[in-house]
């Protein structure tokens, strides 16, 4: 482990026992699970919002991928990520808000292609999941997807709340390269009935 990675762990390992139910992993995720996470984002197609960015392992994959990083606005709820982040992507933009109210922020001028998160939405309640979805479609082209990885057997979003958004859930992939092993989702817009 380099001195970077170690440093990392140890500023994630003590958000989460300071916070839990905020952070709800003991360690940042893994390169494996960056790559499945970020890996059907095409760059050039707009720009993208990460959720929960932590110490920028996405982030970080996004960038590999060729997306600029002027094209990325990295939602961060903890304080100490948040400088972190601005410190690591000074040229993307970073917020230090809850993810819930991103309906209420103006990104950018051009809508997203993709949301990329790493919230724990399965430590969440439904009306917070809600709104942290809604957020994020209403900053998204049409065709925009929103990429979402668990820990658990199946999607994270709950099957009642696809249906009340008007979203589909599919299975990107799995990583049992990613400790603890995970899981990548994509979920998007269901298409309209034309009459």
């Amino acid at each position: 482990m380099n001195v970077t990675a170690a440093a990392d762990f140890l500023q994630f390992f003590r958000s989460y026992v300071s916070n839990p139910r905020q952070v709800s992993a003991i360690a940042p995720s893994g390169r494996s699970l960056a790559r499945l996470m970020t890996q059907e984002i095409v760059p050039g197609s707009g720009p993208v919002i990460e959720l929960g960015p932590g110490t920028g392992t996405f982030t970080k994959a996004l960038l590999r991928r060729g997306v600029p990083e002027s094209e990325l606005l990295l939602v961060e709820y903890g304080s100490d990520f948040v400088r972190l982040l601005q410190a690591r992507f000074p040229s993307a933009r970073v917020l230090w808000m809850d993810a819930r109210q991103l309906s209420q922020y103006e990104p950018f001028v051009a809508p997203a292609a993709a949301v990329v998160s790493g919230l724990p939405l399965l430590t969440m309640s439904a009306r917070k999941v809600i709104a942290i979805l809604t957020g994020a479609f209403r900053h998204m082209q049409d065709g925009g997807v929103f990429y979402q990885f668990t820990y658990g057997p199946r999607c994270p979003v709950p099957r009642p709340i696809l249906d009340r958004l008007g979203l589909k859930a599919s299975l990107v992939g799995r990583t049992a390269l990613n400790i603890p092993p995970a899981s990548v989702y994509r979920v998007r817009r269901r298409p309209q009935l034309r009459v």
